[in-house]
């Protein structure tokens, strides 16, 4: 069995960063303390086996960042508009090269966020190749 386990990200507002992925489902799993009782970061759960790794940092850095990561979700209307009462501005549903219902988002230390819907022509099922307007 190969699966993600978590990716980890900065963040110099831990509530704040707590309250933007509560938005998209995410619960908290545990804490992270140092030795001086201070909180410095926690999981947050995707499922039983899946998790977010948040870790606090006096200012988030650019370099070393994930690049961005996506949420898969059955629910992408509903996660985009909680998203936007909330204040948040993610950018409208449109369909990707992929064939994927996604929307963007950068979440409070500006990591970048896809939600994903998978379609059933989607390439993650469908495989193939996917063309796109990218030069590296």
């Amino acid at each position: 069995m190969i699966k993600l386990a978590h990716v980890c990200i900065e963040s110099a507002d831990l509530d704040a960063t707590e309250r933007f992925y509560s938005l998209l489902g995410l619960s908290r799993q545990f804490d992270f303390q140092n030795l001086q009782g201070e909180p410095i970061g926690y999981y947050l759960r995707f499922d039983d086996r899946s998790f977010l790794e948040v870790v606090r940092v006096a200012t988030v850095k650019p370099e070393g960042r994930v690049m961005h990561f996506a949420i898969e979700t059955t629910e992408i209307d509903t996660l985009r508009e909680r998203l936007v009462d909330a204040g948040f501005h993610p950018g409208a549903k449109e369909l990707g090269a992929d064939r994927t219902w996604v929307v963007t988002c950068r979440d409070p230390s500006g990591v970048f966020v896809e939600l994903q819907q998978y379609a059933e022509e989607s390439m993650q099922f469908r495989g193939g190749t996917c063309l796109i307007d990218y030069t590296p």
